[in-house]
């Protein structure tokens, strides 16, 4: 356990160093949210009714901006192969670096989120169902890119790819986080169902993605 907790203490402490990557997603997230209005014009009830789901396309679309370095910048210095050579299994070494990934990028998203939610004039009623939704589907995001960093590992330009790879992967996290909101929003529907649905994404994502990803390094390794 010990292993595991310094694993991810080393990668948050990195982030915090190299902090340029953060801003670069962050600031595409608000570039992304602050040119929207500008494309679908002023019409407020029309902002507010898209805003679940373009809050949740931008956040999916930026967290891809940092997915490749997951495991790309230890696998350049050799600091990877001296990892999988330690104590801990390579699936805890996979479920680190995304826990980590999701703790630098995925939260910091999610807290910005809200203050672009009240540019998009999103009913204030969804401000928590958004937050929930968003708590229980982001570490999923960090599960399933895992899978995608790991598939494109030391490929000269593996950025295309792995968009291509995760984004289908996304898609179940992204209509049932979308659904949620729109629950409460719109109604007649049920927050409880998709949100429970969504819970269970995470859970599912956080079993097997770890399994995934430690055998997609392997190969890479050999």
């Amino acid at each position: 356990m010990k292993a595991f907790l310094s694993l991810i203490g080393r990668d948050l402490l990195l982030a915090r160093r190299h902090g340029g990557a953060l801003a670069v997603t962050l600031g595409f997230y608000l570039m992304v949210i602050t040119m929207l209005p500008l494309g679908l014009g002023p019409s407020q009830k029309l902002l507010g009714r898209i805003a679940p789901g373009v809050l949740w396309v931008a956040l999916l679309l930026s967290s891809l901006l940092s997915a490749d370095r997951m495991f790309h910048d230890d696998h350049e210095d050799g600091s990877l192969e001296v990892i999988a050579l330690g104590p801990l299994p390579m699936e805890l070494v996979a479920l680190a670096k995304m826990l980590a990934h999701w703790l630098t990028v995925g939260v910091p998203l999610m807290l910005i989120t809200p203050v672009l939610a009240i540019m998009l004039n999103m009913n204030e009623n969804a401000f928590v169902p958004l937050m929930l939704t968003l708590m229980a589907g982001t570490p999923a995001v960090s599960f399933l890119a895992g899978i995608g960093a790991a598939l494109t590992l030391g490929l000269r330009k593996g950025g295309p790819l792995l968009s291509l790879i995760i984004m289908p992967l996304y898609v179940p996290t992204l209509i049932f986080g979308v659904m949620a909101i729109d629950a409460v929003i719109t109604g007649p529907g049920s927050f409880s169902v998709p949100f429970s649905i969504l819970c269970g994404i995470t859970l599912i994502s956080a079993v097997i993605s770890p399994l995934a990803t430690a055998a997609a390094l392997k190969l890479n390794l050999q």
